[in-house]
């Protein structure tokens, strides 16, 4: 096959394929192109069965364009090469060995609410005043770690971590009576099963002699030795990433697994791709400042045949009001020179920070969107639908039932639902298992009778049929409100879903539909359409603009305040900025503010050392002007003086009579239908009649 699009270190990445290979990719160094290039090339070049390759990436969309990609190169027989993230890869050898595990086949997959709901419940019965998101990440560390609660139990040193023992035996012990696992699981038992079972690791050996894995320096424990497991016997395992860019250490990932490859790999060969084929020389220049400051790193400078491109603007605001008005009017003159919205990204540290760029965009007119807000499978009604899809198909999910007895409303109150549960655990049953009486009967029945026909009709039609006797839809209808109609829309929206997995795989299976939809469910991802990007660094990776804003640069903001405990967390705090730099194509913005107001009280960071890093030759500084369009005065004026009686005007409420003043506040008396109204004192709307 054809090489030529490839410059010489992406040949030489490509053609080697036998052994481990280490490829340190650096950010738009073409990876992707490399990787699906290798697949085609070990199936064309090299006549490697496909059915023996497995490729596997971190989100369901890279998989899917990865898939794409390959299909596009090798044809029809890129179909039987195993393309997946890890946890859609474990979940099909759960499938095939669920016996073996203690699962029942019809088992069915938590996410994270799920996940979340047993833990309420757990502490609830224990009545133990505890943060259940806290305990959550803990299991979930420890799983991610390859910890359960037995080996748990060796590291209990105190009353505290008796109780968390206590804690992870029945959240585990839930789990198993749902017959149930949660997304944790799907990485850590498919690691129980081969340490278990040799023969089962053995045929997994087998089956996949040659591995590709990427993003590499994202690995967690249990990630990193199911790749290990499986490579061991034929040791073609190549693994691509980019250790500047591993930003994800407090959701378990260790950049030392792809730091530490030669070492587990002694024979391993490396190949650097250092050509960015994204950004300007003066970007990339910028990035290579940056994060020489890491120690721990491998040695790898960026370069680029693109022009040198424009200098960075650097712009310091009187404070984030200012700051979210430069930022838009820079916008609003990219507009002005023909620029697409969606070539536009700003990019922060913490959602927190999106509020003020989204205002300023509305009274702008300019259209945007966030990305990591509401997603639409955690939108309640989506949930609800859900839930109840899980209970028809596998009847021992508690959590499912819990969630969706009472919706729509049947009179099942909190106290039927405790004492069902009581119930059930006194009989070791599920809660289904243990209702034979009252209401919750009634809903039984329904869901039983919802059972005995999703074999009968497809997809769609079923999920027509549960939308109508289940009565969501109804309900909603009643409401007669926006919220209600858009939440109508939601649901109908999953119709389509439902269509379109039916399309795209040929098969009607209420079991594979939740398993696809599970997997996707609790990873928020990029969706392309026109409009602003406003988005958090870590949701930006893999992405790229021509335009990028980063903004909040101030130390305690971008570092981290919580970053100051320790050298390697600020070392990941830089590797976050040089991923947010390495963003952007054209032009690059890096805007801070001398003051911001935060969790209400106005503080004055220092720049963040992050600026300081990169040489000001690259900088083009512009220091905010004290005298500034009136958009960004401050709104309230601390020096006018009220009495009880005087008239007002509001622009909202109209005129009105001051009724109390007390410290910043104004009891301000209005007309029907207003009524009494609390108003800042001071503020810019408040007139004097």
């Amino acid at each position: 096959m054809n090489l030529e699009s490839l410059n010489d270190k992406q040949k030489e990445a490509v053609s080697i394929t036998e052994g481990p290979l280490l490829v340190l990719a650096g950010a738009g160094s073409g990876k992707t192109k490399v990787l699906t290039t290798k697949v085609a090339y070990l199936v064309l070049e090299k006549g490697i069965d496909p059915s023996n390759i497995l490729a596997i990436t971190f989100t369901n969309k890279a998989a899917k364009e990865m898939k794409q990609r390959i299909l596009n190169m090798v044809g029809a027989i890129g179909y039987k090469i195993q393309i997946s993230t890890f946890h859609s890869f474990g979940l099909s050898i759960l499938q095939k060995h669920y016996e073996k595990l203690g699962l029942n086949k019809n088992f069915t997959i938590l996410d994270s609410d799920d996940s979340n709901v047993v833990i309420k419940n757990i502490l609830k019965d224990m009545n133990y005043d505890e943060s259940y998101r806290t305990i959550k990440s803990i299991i979930s560390n420890n799983k991610n770690a390859l910890i359960d609660s037995n080996d748990f139990e060796r590291f209990v040193n105190n009353d505290y971590d008796e109780t968390l023992l206590d804690i992870y035996r029945k959240y585990e012990n839930r789990l198993k009576k749902n017959n149930s696992v949660d997304f944790d699981d799907l990485l850590m038992l498919p690691i129980i099963l081969f340490r278990r079972y040799p023969s089962v690791l053995k045929e997994y050996q087998e089956q996949y002699q040659y591995i590709l894995i990427d993003e590499y320096q994202d690995t967690n424990e249990a990630q990193y030795l199911l790749a290990k497991m499986i490579s061991a016997k034929y040791k073609n395992i190549c693994v691509v990433g980019d250790d500047s860019q591993s930003i994800y250490s407090w959701r378990g990932s260790n950049y030392k697994n792809i730091l530490n490859f030669e070492k587990d790999y002694p024979n391993c060969k490396t190949v650097y791709l250092e050509q960015n084929y994204r950004s300007t020389k003066t970007i990339i220049e910028a990035s290579n400042e940056l994060i020489k400051n890491n120690v721990q790193r491998k040695d790898k400078n960026l370069w680029t045949d693109n022009e040198q491109g424009v200098k960075i603007e650097y712009h310091t605001a009187l404070n984030e009001k200012d700051e979210a008005y430069y930022v838009i009017e820079e916008i609003n003159k990219l507009i002005n020179d023909g620029v697409r919205l969606k070539d536009i990204a700003v990019l922060y540290r913490t959602n927190a920070q999106s509020q003020n760029f989204e205002k300023e965009l509305i009274l702008n007119n300019i259209p945007y969107k966030v990305i990591g807000s509401v997603y639409f499978y955690n939108r309640k009604e989506i949930k609800d639908l859900m839930a109840y899809l899980k209970l028809i198909y596998n009847k021992n999910d508690d959590v499912s039932l819990s969630r969706i007895i009472n919706v729509p409303k049947r009179k099942i109150g909190k106290t039927t639902l405790d004492n069902l549960r009581e119930k059930a655990n006194s009989l070791n049953v599920s809660i289904y298992e243990a209702i034979d009486a009252g209401k919750e009967l009634e809903f039984k029945k329904l869901i039983e009778e919802l059972r005995n026909q999703k074999d009968e009709m497809t997809l769609v039609n079923f999920i027509e049929l549960v939308l109508d006797k289940t009565g969501l839809i109804k309900e909603l209808e009643n409401e007669d409100t926006i919220e209600a109609e858009s939440r109508i829309e939601n649901l109908k929206e999953f119709k389509t879903i439902a269509m379109q997995f039916e399309e795209n795989y040929g098969i009607i299976s209420l079991e594979d539909f939740l398993n696809e939809i599970s997997l996707v469910a609790d990873i928020t991802e990029y969706e392309d359409n026109d409009g602003i990007t406003l988005m958090t660094i870590h949701s930006s990776k893999g992405l790229e603009f021509d335009h990028v804003f980063i903004v909040g640069l101030e130390e305690s903001i971008f570092p981290h305040l919580n970053s100051f405990e320790s050298q390697e967390q600020l070392e990941e705090e830089r590797r976050l900025c040089y991923v947010a730099i390495t963003r952007a194509k054209k032009r690059l913005w890096l805007v801070n503010a001398e003051t911001r107001i935060i969790y209400g009280n106005k503080v004055k960071n220092p720049e963040s050392r992050f600026i300081k890093e990169i040489d000001n030759k690259l900088l083009n500084k512009e220091q905010a002007l004290e005298q500034k369009n009136s958009n960004i005065l401050e709104n309230v004026d601390t020096n006018i003086e009220y009495k009880i009686g005087e008239h007002i005007y509001f622009d909202m409420y109209g005129e009105g009579v001051i009724v109390g003043i007390k410290d910043k506040v104004l009891t301000v008396a209005f007309k029907h239908p207003y009524g009494v109204k609390m108003l800042m004192k001071g503020h810019k709307k408040i007139r004097k009649v």
